[in-house]
């Protein structure tokens, strides 16, 4: 055990409440969400910012000692990689996000250039035992998933906001329908159930006025997948239920064919009952189509609405309407009538 000041600590240890001087075990459990610390080895111009625990996205430098969580990930506009089998001090890892998740990169798309390595400084250490010095390796997440929770969101009514892919405006969409709802009077939840650690969009959902939000990361998960996308789901609704929101509004991270699990939790039919309304969230008229003909033929799942960038002018408004019968609104321009759509689903649905 060795003592190490680091300079920064990402927010996927958010639970944790470390300082700037931790303790570092040489022996590293090479688990998802074990948290470790690592020396940052080279400069990045682009992608090159790590989200505090604080929220605040700060400028990573080389020769930083950082504080992130093992973890895989797969993006199609960023990092994918995997978890290591075994990891010692002097190894190279490299940052796969900018939540922290820390891994061995796979692929980089070239749109932010290659990642940053780092070396491996040890497992982060945290000493749960009152009086004693028995060190633990630290996790990310507050509580253990369990799996076996059973989903009971109490009859509060749940919108969905589905993607065609990532950055295809899910927490735009999101955070447009929060606001309006909340300027009408609706006390809101807010979640993200899937995706990779990154704080960003349920705090983004916070300033639109989200009374209470969760992320998956709050349960220990760093990267989701096909196996864990059902069962966070359901704890993350039953969890914000239990405060009696009038409307809780679900962002499903990535898209309906990404690798995080948004496939799986559409195809749990207790998962797909709770659901009030899916806003569908499409980066053109063609991902559009297929986004639709996929929660339709796939899902028995009518979209209530199509925003996100095709939507952007009344061309793809127009082609939605044509070759859908859907209505579209972009979250961006006409947050409000977005908003007043789901507000009127939602009177009906009481009435």
């Amino acid at each position: 055990m060795k003592s190490i000041v680091v300079d920064k600590i990402a927010s996927v240890a958010q639970h944790n409440e470390l300082g700037s001087e931790l303790r570092l075990s040489a022996e590293i459990p090479c688990e998802e969400g074990v948290l470790v610390a690592a020396r940052v080895l080279n400069n990045k111009s682009r992608y090159n910012q790590l989200e505090l625990t604080s929220g605040r996205m700060a400028t990573v430098n080389q020769g930083d000692i950082i504080v992130g969580a093992l973890g895989h990930r797969k993006a199609l506009r960023g990092y994918s990689g995997h978890l290591p089998t075994a990891l010692k001090p002097g190894d190279r890892i490299q940052i796969l996000n900018i939540g922290g998740v820390l891994g061995i990169c796979d692929s980089a798309n070239p749109d932010v250039g290659p990642p940053f390595d780092c070396k491996v400084l040890g497992t982060v250490l945290t000493f749960p035992y009152l009086g004693e010095r028995i060190g633990v390796p630290a996790r990310a997440g507050s509580t253990p998933l369990s799996v076996e929770m059973q989903l009971d969101t109490k009859k509060v009514p749940v919108v969905a906001m589905a993607g065609t892919c990532m950055d295809s405006g899910k927490t735009a969409a999101a955070c447009a329908i929060v606001g309006r709802l909340r300027h009408l009077g609706l006390k809101v939840a807010a979640c993200k159930a899937t995706g990779v650690s990154l704080r960003r969009d349920v705090l983004a959902m916070e300033d639109a006025g989200a009374v209470e939000t969760m992320i998956f990361s709050d349960f220990g998960i760093v990267t989701t997948t096909a196996a864990n996308g059902p069962a966070l789901t359901r704890a993350l609704l039953t969890k914000l239920a239990q405060n009696s929101p009038d409307v809780i509004v679900l962002e499903l991270g990535d898209g309906l064919l990404g690798a995080y699990g948004v496939a799986a939790i559409l195809s749990d039919e207790a998962i797909r009952k709770a659901l009030t309304a899916v806003v569908l969230c499409a980066n053109d008229p063609v991902s559009a189509w297929g986004g639709a003909k996929i929660l339709r033929d796939d899902y028995g799942i009518e979209p209530a609405v199509v925003t996100g960038p095709a939507t952007d002018n009344d061309v793809g408004v127009q082609q939605i309407d044509e070759r859908l019968s859907l209505p579209a609104i972009n979250a961006l321009s006409h947050g409000v009538a977005l908003g007043d759509m789901i507000a009127k689903i939602l009177q009906e649905e009481r009435s």
